[in-house]
């Protein structure tokens, strides 16, 4: 921290005037700072995140494509003499003080991996990405197989089923929404030359860690968490039901998942029951949580932001408290956490990770339990969420945190 201090305070003399976008309580549109800050990046132009300091502040020197697009988007925002800033900037670097400067530099390149037929209101990420103003490509399994995913920094995973039971959605079945995804990926799977939908997903989700290992950074929301990790710990082993492959489970299934094969987690048990909702008990589901809306929230973590500065980055938000929010898969049970993984975000009394992150080789991973933090128990075919009712969402920062990590200077990026 203290070289990049100094670099910061030596090049303060030779610039103007700096903008500051707090993030804290004041701030009245939270979620289009991100994309603010993201156009900045695109342009070329770097911006400081201030860890800790007033809700994960964004500061930068001043351009006159910001003046215009923050009052456009009614982002607000104070003008900072370079005495000013270079004095917060001291403040921050005080040793007892928890908080950092991380500088983010290049704009990063964002894919969603979705099915083409999905719209984009199935998804709480498209849907606060669209309100940010964020760009991103639509991917799916033709792309990763295809080795596309090496031009994307950052990929999140639309709530998918890798097992390859298209959801555990059977009483759908005749559902015009369900027959099209059934079609959509057997024609894939065909088209690679994999009999099966389970072999399809599973050769996707390997492909995906490989990105990982290789340096991507990895989102993922809902099914899609921990359906990745137990078609990993699956493989070779027939873990679906003969109503969705015409093939017959495995009976002894659960006695030979490979759990040194997850990224996550580790010890569960596979729910084979096809009529099911659930896929295991990695999810504490509602059935376990027995929890009244009103009383359900997690709480985010504090960490070190000058020696942990990766789940800094990922918590920063302007409240600690979050509202809690269903989903096919809403938390993960802590028991079965691997010993790695690093819990962010909790619901103590219900031992109930809700945000957990982790590190696979040179790359990231990020899973965040349920559907959509503004719509605390979304059904199949409701409507989607009017991001814009809620500009400050902090269930929605955590999102657009992660959008932003791969644009950390990655010299910051300790371990």
């Amino acid at each position: 921290m203290r070289f990049l201090l100094i670099g910061l305070l030596g090049g303060l003399w030779l610039r103007g005037q700096y903008i500051l976008i707090p993030m804290d309580e004041s701030q009245s549109q939270h979620l289009r700072a991100y994309g603010l800050v993201y156009g900045l990046l695109a342009r070329g132009v770097p911006v400081d995140w201030l860890l800790n300091y007033r809700g994960g502040s964004f500061a930068f020197m001043e351009v006159g494509w910001a003046l215009s697009e923050l009052q456009r988007r009614d982002i607000r925002y104070e003008q900072l003499s370079v005495s000013d800033y270079g004095e917060i900037l001291r403040s921050i670097s005080r040793p007892e003080v928890n908080m950092d400067v991380v500088r983010l530099e290049k704009a990063p390149r964002i894919a969603v991996y979705a099915p083409k037929s999905a719209e984009p209101w199935d998804d709480a990420v498209q849907l606060v990405l669209l309100y940010a103003e964020i760009p991103y490509d639509i991917i799916y399994d033709d792309e990763v197989l295809s080795g596309k995913i090496s031009e994307y920094d950052w990929i999140h995973l639309h709530h998918e089923d890798f097992t390859g039971q298209y959801g555990k959605f059977f009483t759908f079945r005749d559902k015009p929404w369900y027959k099209a995804m059934v079609r959509e990926l057997n024609l894939i799977a065909n088209r690679w030359g994999y009999r099966r939908v389970p072999e399809l997903k599973l050769a996707v989700v390997k492909k995906l860690r490989e990105w990982i290992l290789s340096g991507g950074f990895l989102f993922a929301m809902c099914s899609a968490t921990d359906t990745y990790d137990i078609a990993l710990a699956a493989e070779g082993v027939d873990i679906v039901s003969e109503i969705y492959d015409n093939t017959p489970a495995d009976a002894l299934a659960n006695t030979k998942l490979r759990y040194d094969n997850c990224i996550a987690f580790h010890n569960f048990t596979l729910r084979l029951n096809p009529y099911d909702y659930e896929f295991s008990d990695i999810d504490t589901g509602e059935r376990r949580r027995q929890v009244r809306e009103e009383q359900d929230y997690f709480t985010l973590r504090e960490f070190s932001a000058k020696w942990d500065p990766i789940p800094t980055m990922l918590c920063q938000n302007h409240r600690t408290t979050i509202k809690g929010f269903y989903g096919q898969t809403t938390g993960y049970e802590m028991s079965l956490l691997k010993p790695n993984v690093v819990v962010m975000g909790e619901c103590v009394p219900l031992s109930e990770a809700r945000y957990i992150h982790g590190i696979l080789g040179r790359g990231f991973w990020t899973f965040y339990g349920g559907h959509d933090p503004e719509d605390y128990q979304h059904f199949v075919e409701e409507p989607p969420t009017d991001v814009s009712k809620y500009p400050s969402s902090p269930g929605y920062r955590l999102i657009l945190n992660n959008v932003l990590f791969p644009a950390a200077k990655r010299k910051k990026m300790k371990t």
